[in-house]
Order: structure tokens, then sequence, then C-alpha cells
């Protein structure tokens, strides 16, 4: 048993999952309204099935959408199957969920992306990193609680005020239409 939780693949399971359930209502009900999906995945999974030309013309990612004309789809708890329509071919392929970069639904403005873990900002300590986390050459200032400096009426003192500003809380209804 680890001595940390992962945060990360947690999420990422539950990400891929609500992923899986979306493509299910679909594939039992078909795309409602005005929604479509963009899916970009990584071609050199070792799960990814497609023909020998599409792996040669994408060598790193693909990205295909499911909106007009797509037949078959099949999803199971590892990945999704469909047929899509390229120049007038129809092309059988299976993407695993743990191939998905990024899944979009662009009517609704929601997206989600999936980041390696060598992704993320160097300062960062992710759960389960091996190295130490180094320590701060000195005292951290805290951006929120900045100490006045001594030349006041400074023009980048007040371009640094200007700049900062509270986060903002937004409603996800707000992005609904």
């Amino acid at each position: 048993m680890s001595d940390t939780i992962d945060y990360g693949n947690l999420m990422h399971d539950a990400m891929r999952d609500l992923i899986r359930r979306v493509l299910e209502g679909v594939a039992t009900n078909g795309l409602p309204g005005e929604h479509h999906f963009f899916i970009n995945f990584d071609t050199h999974h070792s799960g990814v099935e497609l023909a020998d030309w599409m792996r040669d013309r994408f060598p790193d990612d693909m990205t295909i959408v499911l909106q007009h004309w797509f037949e078959n789809l099949s999803v199971d708890e590892n990945g999704f199957g469909v047929t899509l329509n390229f120049g007038d071919a129809p092309e059988t392929l299976y993407v695993p969920y743990d191939a998905i970069n990024t899944f979009v639904d662009p009517s609704v403005e929601f997206g989600l992306r999936f980041e390696m873990e060598d992704a993320h900002h160097p300062d960062l300590h992710l759960a389960g990193d091996d190295a130490d986390v180094p320590e701060e050459a000195g005292p951290v200032e805290d951006p929120e609680h900045k100490k006045p400096k001594s030349d006041k009426g400074s023009d980048d003192d007040k371009a640094d005020e200007d700049s900062h500003k509270d986060a903002e809380i937004v409603s996800l209804d707000s992005f609904r239409k």
C-alpha cells in the first residue's frame, strides 16, 4: 500500500468513466440537440485499432469527430468502437479510454484534457513523485499579503496591483444554452 493518495489517477479514472457514460448514452439514444464531440487520441497506444493507412497518416495522434455521420458506436469498459467516413470510405476504429488525450463537446463548451505525468509545472510536487521537494532558498512572499514597498507611488507597484484580481466563482449554469 502507498503512503499517498494518487489523486491524479483517481481524477483521470473518473473523467474516463464520464466519457464512457456519455458515449453509452449516445450509443443508445443518439446525439441530443447540437451536441458533438472532438476526441483526440494517441495512435501509438497499444489498444488502438485503426487501418494502417490511418496510422501512417496520423503517426502520433488523431482527432475524430462524432457529429453528423457515424455508425456502429459500441462502448465497453475499456474503450469504444465506431465506424466513421473518411473520404467516402467507411473505416472502423477502436479507441481505449486510456489513449484519449482530449474529449471536447464544443456545443456546451465542455472539455477534458488528460495531462501526462511529466507535463506538470516543475515547482509542483505531485503525490508519488520520487524526487525530494527542494527547500526554498528564502521566505516565499504571499502575493495576497504583499508588504508595502518603501518607494510609495511607483508606477510598477500600481501596475502590479491593477493586474492582480481576486478569483471569480463562475456557475456552470452560465455555460448552458
